[in-house]
This record gives structure tokens, C-alpha cells and sequence, in this order.
């Protein structure tokens, strides 16, 4: 069975200057920063926990991912274990590193393209 997406999580993208692009998205577009991002909710029902979309620049030279990936995409997953577990059954390659965090569990995957992707579980209500 496939890993269950439950959406789009973020958009991360590299900026020779993110401090002027996130000025620019700003001027332009009004967007406001939250969190270090911009952050759009995309439910707002008071009792959904769905984390919403992050809209983030990140140094050409930052290690976060890799530096000849220009974007890197974030899915929000159900259950990230039993999507890892699925994944991994299917062969697709897994970085064995895992995050947890306030604000949900973070692991990666790669693509067959060798695109990093992240894969984010949003905390339970």
C-alpha cells in the first residue's frame, strides 16, 4: 500500500539573498512572515491541526539540502512510520536521520531523480 500524502507541507527554495527575496514577496504580494516563513493556512477550521503550507528561501550554500537541488518540496504524511515502512518495502531510497520537533516529525526520502523531499507528521490534536 502507498504512503498516505495528506498535502502539500512546503515549498523550500535557495536565494543568493533570501533576506531580499523575502522583502520582495513582502512588497509585492503582502505576504508577512511567521516562524521564519511565510506561512499560509490552508484550513482554518479551529479543530484541524493540519499545519498549513511554508513558503521559505534558504542560502544556495545552506546543507539543509542538497546544494544542486534548487527546491525542495515538504509533504504532510498521516502516519510517518507506516509511510516510511511502505516506502521502504517499495525500495525507495531513505535517509536513515529523523527530526523531532515541537511542531510534528520530519524524515526524508529521495525521488529517482535524486530530489531530497521531506516528509513532515503534523502532532496529533
Amino acid at each position: 500500500m502507498p504512503a498516505t500524502i495528506k498535502g502539500l507541507g512546503g515549498v523550500f527554495l535557495r536565494a543568493s539573498d533570501p533576506e531580499a527575496l523575502y522583502q520582495w514577496y513582502e512588497k509585492h504580494f503582502g505576504l508577512v512572515r511567521q516562524h521564519g516563513c511565510f506561512f499560509f493556512q490552508d484550513d482554518i477550521r479551529p479543530e484541524s491541526n493540519n499545519g498549513g503550507i511554508a513558503f521559505t528561501f534558504f542560502k544556495r550554500e545552506d546543507a539543509y539540502f542538497p546544494t544542486t537541488q534548487p527546491v525542495m518540496i515538504n509533504f504532510r504524511v498521516h502516519d510517518l512510520d507506516a509511510a516510511l515502512a511502505s516506502l521502504a518495502a517499495a525500495g525507495v531510497s531513505i535517509d536513515p536521520k529523523r527530526e523531532d520537533a515541537p511542531y510534528g516529525r520530519f524524515a526524508w526520502i529521495t525521488d529517482p531523480e535524486n530530489n531530497r523531499i521531506e516528509l513532515w507528521d503534523a502532532p496529533s490534536e
